[in-house]
């Protein structure tokens, strides 16, 4: 039995086909530097049995033709442009929602299918859309139930979308439940060695976190004066006992930390990026992460004003702690998955404090390090899975002289490493320093806690250059033999470079020009301040 197969001139070199063989087909094809062309020359025997485990094996696209792939990149790219219509048409001077749809669903219950866009989630809406379009392109690797891995990548797209721009909150929760198992099967089918135990970990956190978010929402809803609401619009005038409130809080506090990561309940997050295929890693770090951010300021900020200025100080410390504790942990990590994981939570500190500033110059620093910190920590992420194809390495003391055989990773990496680590010029530089402006410029807090958080997290911002460099140093200098027969094979294709630069534009250009984002949330920011006064 024989099968056609197609072959690309990127050959790495890395003879995983081979090994993947049950015959000695492959075997007893000659080598001379390009096994990929061999096979595609070489005739069929009876020996092979069209298992297609050559294909499945090997980590680019020189033995299977993508067509999935572009079937859905384009599906992707259609949402795109749908997210770029609804920026399009968005009013900027408006701070009401806007571009609504509202369908009766359930009749004997206030129940709504609501959606709406306003200037809190269109940037969500759009760095969805963007990330999962190059996510959808980076996943091309991909052999195994090909199929299913991209239905699953635009099932966990829908469920973010509808989160984003749900104005029903029990619609909120549905979006919200919505990816979580397409996460969990991307988890525990595409992902490492202790991919079950990692997607297993991601499961219990986030829907045991989510039996508060239910909670919370049915006593926000049933409770009211007149009628139960799930209205998003109702539910802002609604008033609440303090006691209540807090209580209330606390529940969607829970739910939304798990997500965010806060500590001390982020510990599923370096296992599961530690496992995940990176197609996945790009998803859960670009927007997965937000979610729980958005959430903060979507129900915790704007529907518990009063439980939130409370709570707001506790913020502020546990922010700056986990900047701190963040980036010590990372240093300590060998897999560089893992210790960009980490980053991630580092980063997330500053969300966090920015929330907690409750002032308008910090919230829109945080708004702003959503959309910066998607962009920077899906790009590392791909570019440590592309050289995992490569290598098949991910512990960083195995690893060294990278820059060598790859030069242009080598450079897009770095320069994407001097984002994440807030190199001016760069988004993260603007967002975080805005952020870090309006706790200074805050008068609700006294001299000596603006300058006790500010220095705390000023060190945080010192060990962040440390880890970022040390992964340099460890990837891509010193001098490492690698086997391949010509560079050119193993360093990035047109498809890769097309990623990361598509990410490194945005980065560099809301680091100069960061007003386009404030464009749409200052009125918003603006409105949700406007119940603390």
């Amino acid at each position: 039995m024989s099968h056609s197969v197609k072959i690309y001139d990127t050959c790495i070199g890395c003879t995983q086909c081979v090994r993947a063989c049950p015959t000695d087909v492959l075997e007893m094809i000659p080598w001379d530097g390009c096994k990929a062309k061999q096979i595609a020359s070489a005739p069929r025997t009876e020996d092979c049995v069209g298992c297609k485990r050559c294909e499945s094996a090997c980590p680019t696209d020189f033995l299977s033709v993508r067509v999935y792939l572009w079937h859905e990149t384009t599906r992707s790219m259609d949402l795109l442009l749908i997210a770029y219509v609804f920026c399009y048409h968005f009013e900027l001077d408006d701070p009401l929602i806007q571009l609504t749809e509202n369908y009766k669903w359930i009749h004997f219950f206030d129940f709504y299918w609501r959606f709406g866009i306003d200037g809190l989630s269109i940037g969500p809406l759009l760095l969805t859309g963007f990330i999962t379009t190059l996510a959808t392109l980076s996943a091309q690797p991909v052999t195994r139930e090909s199929k299913l891995f991209y239905f699953l990548m635009l099932a966990m797209y829908s469920g973010q979308l509808g989160t984003f721009s749900s104005r029903d909150i029990l619609l909120f929760f549905i979006m919200w439940e919505l990816e979580l198992i397409p996460v969990y099967l991307l988890l525990s089918m595409w992902g490492g060695k202790k991919r079950l135990y990692s997607a297993t970990k991601f499961i219990l956190y986030t829907a045991g976190s989510s039996v508060f978010l239910l909670l919370g929402i049915l006593g926000m809803s049933l409770y009211s004066s007149n009628e139960p609401t799930l209205n998003f619009e109702s539910l802002t005038n609604q008033s609440y006992p303090v006691a209540l409130e807090i209580i209330f809080y606390m529940g969607f506090l829970i739910a939304f930390a798990v997500k965010s990561p806060i500590i001390p309940l982020h510990t599923w997050l370096p296992d599961t990026h530690g496992e995940a295929h990176y197609s996945t890693c790009m998803l859960l770090a670009g927007i997965l992460l937000k979610m729980g951010a958005y959430g903060l300021v979507r129900i915790n900020m704007e529907l518990l004003s009063r439980a939130h200025s409370i709570f707001c100080p506790w913020l502020m410390l546990l922010g700056s702690i986990q900047i701190i504790y963040a980036a010590s942990t990372s240093l300590g990590q060998r897999n560089v998955k893992k210790r960009i994981a980490y980053s991630s939570v580092s980063h997330m500190g500053f969300l966090i404090l920015g929330i907690g500033s409750i002032s308008e110059t910090g919230l829109n620093g945080a708004i702003l390090q959503i959309i910066s910190h998607g962009f920077i920590g899906a790009a590392l992420f791909f570019l440590a899975g592309t050289s995992y194809d490569r290598l098949r390495l991910l512990y960083l003391d195995e690893m060294g002289g990278m820059a060598i055989p790859m030069p242009k990773i080598f450079t897009i990496f770095t320069t994407l490493s001097m984002a994440s680590l807030a190199l001016p010029g760069m988004s993260g530089f603007v967002a975080e320093l805005i952020v870090l402006l309006g706790i200074i410029t805050n008068q609700k807090y006294l001299l000596i806690t603006k300058i006790l958080i500010t220095f705390v997290t000023a060190i945080g911002m010192i060990l962040t250059p440390i880890y970022s460099l040390s992964i340099l140093r460890q990837m891509f200098y010193g001098y490492k033999l690698f086997n391949t027969p010509n560079s050119y094979f193993f360093d990035s294709g047109p498809r890769e470079l097309f990623i990361s630069i598509s990410i490194l534009i945005p980065v560099i250009s809301i680091g100069i020009y960061p007003d386009f984002i404030f464009s749409f949330s200052a009125d918003k920011v603006e409105a949700i301040l406007s119940h603390f006064l």
